[in-house]
């Protein structure tokens, strides 16, 4: 016996509360205490000097966190493309060196890394091309380039440009390992249909596979970029004016580590989830499109 279909009349009755009856456990009260965090915070802000206060001395920091995120999610995903494609390549060179950056990359806390990205790998790469330089000043090759290189110092490379450059760096090895999930994602016939074709490797690539693997990726790397930005308050080991360490500044100064963090914590969290509802209107736009 089949079941008979219901009407969207009858779909819509179904799913209206009032019709089923009202339940207080229905409710999602995480994003009402959310909603009324907020709106207390947002009227302390407001009202009490402390805290208006607090918010005006942090709102500049808010402009940095929101710059070196964009920079370095930016820079994390061409890094993250690159080393994609190399991991799902044949050639042994590029999927070796493309799996030993990944690997390694992860293995180390993302701190460690700022850390040594900010003292180790920057001054190196300043004393290689300070290197490169005066060994073209030698043989004349390109004087003014070669003299630009040359007296290259490391103060051209700022504490903010260094935090961007590690955070890319740690994060392009998730995002390859996104890129090369999604690309591995799309069924080799696709490949062979597109080389039927009279395709190359790379234009089959470009054309028809990772205009498909780009689209079923965006949800993680959505996320990512969230916990990228919850991730660039590690900028504060390097004493980058970020909002944590302008939070810290301003505690040490006045000590009021109440509303101080009190406001570190909302800014944090509203910027989160205005993202967080962007990656879901996202999600949910990518599953009604497919």
């Amino acid at each position: 016996m089949t079941a008979s279909r219901r009407t969207p009349v009858e779909i819509r009755e179904e799913r209206n509360p009032f019709q089923q009856g009202f339940s207080l456990a229905t409710l999602p009260w995480w994003a009402i205490i959310l909603v009324a965090t907020a709106l207390i915070l947002t009227y302390l802000t407001l009202a009490s000097p402390p805290y208006r206060e607090t918010f005006a001395f942090l709102s500049a920091g808010v402009v940095v966190t929101l710059r070196i995120t964009l920079f370095a999610y930016t820079t994390a995903m061409v890094v993250g493309l690159i080393a994609g494609l190399a991991r799902t390549s044949k050639n042994v060179v590029l999927y070796t060196i493309s799996t030993l950056y990944v690997e390694m990359v992860r293995g180390v806390p993302l701190i460690v890394l700022m850390l040594y990205v900010a003292f180790v790998l920057v001054p190196a790469f300043v004393a290689g091309v300070q290197a490169i330089g005066n060994l073209a000043l030698r043989f004349n090759i390109v004087t003014g380039l070669a003299s630009s290189m040359a007296s290259m110092s490391i103060r051209q490379i700022n504490l903010e440009m260094r935090a961007i450059i590690a955070l890319a760096f740690g994060y392009g090895a998730y995002e390859a390992e996104v890129f090369r999930a999604g690309i591995q994602s799309i069924g080799r016939g696709q490949v062979e249909a597109a080389r039927s074709l009279g395709m190359t490797y790379y234009q089959a690539m470009r054309l028809v596979i990772l205009p498909q693997a780009v689209r079923r990726v965006l949800p993680p790397l959505g996320n990512d970029f969230i916990a990228l930005l919850k991730d660039s308050s590690l900028a504060t080991v390097l004493a980058v004016n970020e909002l944590t360490q302008l939070g810290r500044l301003r505690r040490a100064s006045t000590f009021r580590v109440f509303e101080t963090f009190n406001v570190v914590t909302f800014l944090y969290l509203a910027m989160t989830l205005v993202l967080s509802v962007l990656v879901r209107g996202l999600e949910r736009r990518m599953r009604i499109e497919e």
